[in-house]
């Protein structure tokens, strides 16, 4: 089973990330953050001894904490260095982009516009991780 804690504020988004994993190859927990400080509490614990998600996705625009200064914590914590990040947002700024490599994100991509792009996000998080059809 893989675990996956999304970082979203909006749910109709957190529903649209839901749907687009439904019917895929892998069984899958998600956690949802509502914002950046709750987000940055779920990694603490993780730190600390928490179970470890397989992903993290962040959005870039979060209440309390942007998903940037979430990237941040978490690259700058040895045990949370291997956890593929990847930013999901409906920016399209390059300097969003661009701040979001720089920090160590493993993937940007931005949110699904229809319903053929949100089936390409659940592929995308299948091959993410790594997951054998």
């Amino acid at each position: 089973m893989f675990r996956i804690l999304l970082a979203e504020d909006n749910p109709g988004d957190v529903l649209l990330f839901k749907e687009s994993l439904k019917g895929r190859n892998f069984k899958f927990e998600l956690l949802v953050a509502r914002d950046g400080q709750q987000a940055i509490a779920m990694v603490r614990d993780v730190v600390s001894g928490g179970p470890r998600p397989s992903l993290i996705v962040l959005d870039v625009n979060l209440p309390k904490h942007s998903g940037s200064e979430v990237l941040r914590h978490i690259r700058s914590e040895p045990t949370l260095a291997a956890i593929p990040v990847m930013m999901l947002t409906s920016s399209s700024s390059p300097n969003d982009q661009a701040t979001a490599e720089k920090l160590g994100a493993s993937l940007y991509l931005q949110k699904p516009s229809d319903l053929e792009a949100l089936q390409r996000l659940g592929g995308v998080v299948e091959d993410f991780l790594g997951v054998s059809k």
